[in-house]
Protein backbone atom coordinates (compact mmCIF):
# COMPACT_ATOMS: atom_id res chain seq x y z
CA UNK A 1 0.00 0.00 0.00
CA UNK A 2 2.84 2.37 0.92
CA UNK A 3 4.55 1.56 -2.38
CA UNK A 4 1.36 2.41 -4.29
CA UNK A 5 1.03 5.78 -2.47
CA UNK A 6 4.65 6.62 -3.20
CA UNK A 7 4.25 5.68 -6.86
CA UNK A 8 1.11 7.83 -7.12
CA UNK A 9 2.85 10.80 -5.52
CA UNK A 10 5.84 10.48 -7.86
CA UNK A 11 3.53 10.21 -10.86
CA UNK A 12 1.61 13.35 -9.75
CA UNK A 13 4.82 15.34 -9.25
CA UNK A 14 6.12 14.22 -12.63
CA UNK A 15 2.89 15.22 -14.38
CA UNK A 16 2.85 18.58 -12.59
CA UNK A 17 6.45 19.25 -13.60
CA UNK A 18 5.73 18.34 -17.22
CA UNK A 19 2.66 20.61 -17.24
CA UNK A 20 4.72 23.47 -15.78
CA UNK A 21 7.43 23.01 -18.40
CA UNK A 22 4.82 22.92 -21.17
CA UNK A 23 3.05 26.12 -19.98
CA UNK A 24 6.39 27.89 -19.66
CA UNK A 25 7.29 26.81 -23.15
CA UNK A 26 4.17 28.37 -24.65
CA UNK A 27 4.43 31.47 -22.41
CA UNK A 28 1.09 30.72 -20.72
CA UNK A 29 2.14 31.07 -17.10
CA UNK A 30 0.36 33.83 -15.10
CA UNK A 31 2.37 37.03 -14.49
CA UNK A 32 3.68 37.33 -10.92
CA UNK A 33 2.22 40.12 -8.78
CA UNK A 34 4.54 43.12 -8.49
CA UNK A 35 4.85 45.17 -5.35
CA UNK A 36 6.45 47.97 -7.38
CA UNK A 37 3.23 48.97 -9.19
CA UNK A 38 0.15 48.75 -6.96
CA UNK A 39 -2.10 50.09 -9.76
CA UNK A 40 -1.41 47.00 -11.89
CA UNK A 41 -2.15 44.75 -8.93
CA UNK A 42 -5.58 46.31 -8.47
CA UNK A 43 -4.67 47.69 -5.02
CA UNK A 44 -5.47 51.26 -6.00
CA UNK A 45 -7.47 52.76 -8.82
CA UNK A 46 -5.32 53.88 -11.75
CA UNK A 47 -5.27 57.66 -12.10
CA UNK A 48 -6.14 59.18 -15.49
CA UNK A 49 -3.28 60.78 -17.36
CA UNK A 50 -3.39 64.49 -18.12
CA UNK A 51 -4.60 64.80 -21.68
CA UNK A 52 -7.35 66.01 -23.96
CA UNK A 53 -10.87 64.79 -23.41
CA UNK A 54 -14.26 65.51 -24.93
CA UNK A 55 -17.17 67.11 -23.10
CA UNK A 56 -20.68 67.46 -24.47
CA UNK A 57 -23.35 69.99 -23.55
CA UNK A 58 -24.61 67.73 -20.77
CA UNK A 59 -21.22 68.19 -19.08
CA UNK A 60 -20.80 71.90 -19.80
CA UNK A 61 -19.02 74.04 -17.24
CA UNK A 62 -18.94 77.71 -16.31
CA UNK A 63 -15.66 79.57 -16.93
CA UNK A 64 -13.87 80.88 -13.85
CA UNK A 65 -10.53 82.23 -15.09
CA UNK A 66 -8.96 83.41 -18.34
CA UNK A 67 -5.23 83.35 -19.07
CA UNK A 68 -3.17 84.52 -22.06
CA UNK A 69 0.49 84.15 -21.12
CA UNK A 70 1.75 85.95 -24.22
CA UNK A 71 0.31 89.26 -22.94
CA UNK A 72 0.40 88.60 -19.18
CA UNK A 73 -3.39 88.25 -18.88
CA UNK A 74 -4.74 86.34 -15.88
CA UNK A 75 -8.21 87.35 -14.68
CA UNK A 76 -11.22 85.84 -12.95
CA UNK A 77 -14.51 85.47 -14.83
CA UNK A 78 -17.89 86.31 -13.31
CA UNK A 79 -21.02 84.49 -14.47
CA UNK A 80 -24.08 86.65 -13.77
CA UNK A 81 -27.44 85.16 -14.73
CA UNK A 82 -29.15 88.43 -15.66
CA UNK A 83 -28.61 90.43 -18.86
CA UNK A 84 -29.60 93.63 -17.05
CA UNK A 85 -27.05 96.34 -17.93
CA UNK A 86 -26.58 97.47 -14.33
CA UNK A 87 -25.95 93.87 -13.19
CA UNK A 88 -23.38 93.27 -15.94
CA UNK A 89 -21.59 96.58 -15.36
CA UNK A 90 -21.36 95.83 -11.64
CA UNK A 91 -19.87 92.40 -12.40
CA UNK A 92 -17.21 94.02 -14.61
CA UNK A 93 -15.87 95.83 -11.53
CA UNK A 94 -14.69 92.46 -10.16
CA UNK A 95 -12.96 91.13 -13.29
CA UNK A 96 -14.13 89.87 -16.66
CA UNK A 97 -17.67 88.69 -17.41
CA UNK A 98 -19.16 85.87 -19.47
CA UNK A 99 -22.27 87.13 -21.20
CA UNK A 100 -25.13 85.07 -19.68
CA UNK A 101 -26.71 83.87 -22.92
CA UNK A 102 -23.45 82.82 -24.57
CA UNK A 103 -22.16 79.24 -24.58
CA UNK A 104 -20.59 77.58 -21.58
CA UNK A 105 -17.33 75.67 -21.74
CA UNK A 106 -17.78 72.36 -23.54
CA UNK A 107 -20.91 73.47 -25.39
CA UNK A 108 -21.40 74.09 -29.08
CA UNK A 109 -21.33 77.82 -29.79
CA UNK A 110 -19.28 80.81 -28.67
CA UNK A 111 -18.16 81.68 -25.16
CA UNK A 112 -18.38 85.50 -25.05
CA UNK A 113 -16.25 87.25 -22.44
CA UNK A 114 -16.14 91.01 -21.82
CA UNK A 115 -13.58 93.01 -19.87
CA UNK A 116 -12.80 96.68 -19.23
CA UNK A 117 -9.78 98.36 -20.76
CA UNK A 118 -8.33 101.68 -19.65
CA UNK A 119 -5.06 103.45 -20.34
CA UNK A 120 -5.43 106.22 -17.78
CA UNK A 121 -2.20 106.67 -15.79
CA UNK A 122 -3.96 106.24 -12.44
CA UNK A 123 -6.75 103.69 -11.96
CA UNK A 124 -7.84 102.71 -8.44
CA UNK A 125 -9.70 99.55 -9.46
CA UNK A 126 -7.30 97.48 -11.57
CA UNK A 127 -10.23 95.59 -13.09
CA UNK A 128 -10.74 98.65 -15.30
CA UNK A 129 -7.57 97.33 -17.00
CA UNK A 130 -8.71 93.69 -17.11
CA UNK A 131 -8.49 93.41 -20.91
CA UNK A 132 -5.70 95.92 -21.48
CA UNK A 133 -3.47 94.66 -24.26
CA UNK A 134 -5.76 92.03 -25.80
CA UNK A 135 -5.20 93.83 -29.11
CA UNK A 136 -1.58 92.61 -28.87
CA UNK A 137 -2.67 88.99 -29.21
CA UNK A 138 -1.67 87.43 -32.51
CA UNK A 139 -3.09 84.63 -34.64
CA UNK A 140 -1.77 81.36 -33.24
CA UNK A 141 -1.47 82.61 -29.65
CA UNK A 142 -3.04 80.43 -26.95
CA UNK A 143 -5.79 81.59 -24.60
CA UNK A 144 -6.76 79.25 -21.76
CA UNK A 145 -10.12 79.40 -20.02
CA UNK A 146 -10.41 77.41 -16.78
CA UNK A 147 -13.38 75.76 -15.14
CA UNK A 148 -13.19 74.19 -11.69
CA UNK A 149 -11.86 70.93 -13.17
CA UNK A 150 -10.30 71.58 -16.57
CA UNK A 151 -8.37 73.91 -18.86
CA UNK A 152 -10.10 74.71 -22.15
CA UNK A 153 -7.50 75.79 -24.66
CA UNK A 154 -8.21 78.12 -27.60
CA UNK A 155 -6.06 79.38 -30.48
CA UNK A 156 -6.43 83.01 -31.57
CA UNK A 157 -7.71 83.35 -35.13
CA UNK A 158 -8.24 87.12 -35.38
CA UNK A 159 -7.93 90.51 -33.66
CA UNK A 160 -9.76 93.62 -34.84
CA UNK A 161 -11.03 97.03 -33.79
CA UNK A 162 -14.82 97.21 -33.98
CA UNK A 163 -16.15 100.75 -34.32
CA UNK A 164 -19.07 102.12 -32.35
CA UNK A 165 -21.39 101.91 -35.35
CA UNK A 166 -21.35 98.09 -35.21
CA UNK A 167 -24.46 96.79 -33.44
CA UNK A 168 -23.67 93.07 -33.67
CA UNK A 169 -20.64 90.90 -32.97
CA UNK A 170 -20.95 87.66 -34.90
CA UNK A 171 -21.08 84.62 -32.61
CA UNK A 172 -20.90 81.28 -34.47
CA UNK A 173 -23.27 78.66 -33.06
CA UNK A 174 -21.74 75.70 -34.89
CA UNK A 175 -18.39 74.61 -33.52
CA UNK A 176 -16.70 75.81 -30.33
CA UNK A 177 -15.25 79.30 -30.15
CA UNK A 178 -14.17 82.04 -27.76
CA UNK A 179 -14.70 85.76 -28.30
CA UNK A 180 -13.08 88.38 -26.06
CA UNK A 181 -14.35 91.98 -26.18
CA UNK A 182 -13.21 95.16 -24.45
CA UNK A 183 -16.11 97.06 -22.92
CA UNK A 184 -16.58 100.53 -21.37
CA UNK A 185 -20.20 99.75 -20.49
CA UNK A 186 -22.79 97.24 -21.67
CA UNK A 187 -25.21 100.11 -22.19
CA UNK A 188 -22.96 102.32 -24.31
CA UNK A 189 -21.70 102.11 -27.88
CA UNK A 190 -17.94 102.56 -28.06
CA UNK A 191 -15.05 101.42 -30.19
CA UNK A 192 -13.79 98.09 -28.87
CA UNK A 193 -11.25 95.41 -29.59
CA UNK A 194 -12.56 91.97 -30.50
CA UNK A 195 -10.46 88.81 -30.31
CA UNK A 196 -11.74 85.57 -31.82
CA UNK A 197 -10.34 82.12 -31.08
CA UNK A 198 -11.17 78.50 -31.90
CA UNK A 199 -11.32 75.61 -29.46
CA UNK A 200 -8.34 73.23 -29.53
CA UNK A 201 -8.87 70.87 -26.59
CA UNK A 202 -9.70 70.44 -22.91
CA UNK A 203 -7.29 69.13 -20.31
CA UNK A 204 -8.01 67.83 -16.84
CA UNK A 205 -6.38 69.79 -14.05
Amino acid sequence: MAKQSTAFALTFVALFALAFVFLAGVDALPEPASSQNPEQNGLVEAQPTRGPFVRDSANSEIPLRIVAKSIGLDKTIANPTSTDVETLDTALLDGTVRYPTSARLGEEGTVLIFGHSSYLPIVRNQNYKAFNGIQKLKAGDTVSVYSASAEYRYTVTGVRLANAAEDVIELPSTGKFLTMVTCDSFGKKTDRFVVTAKFEGAYTL
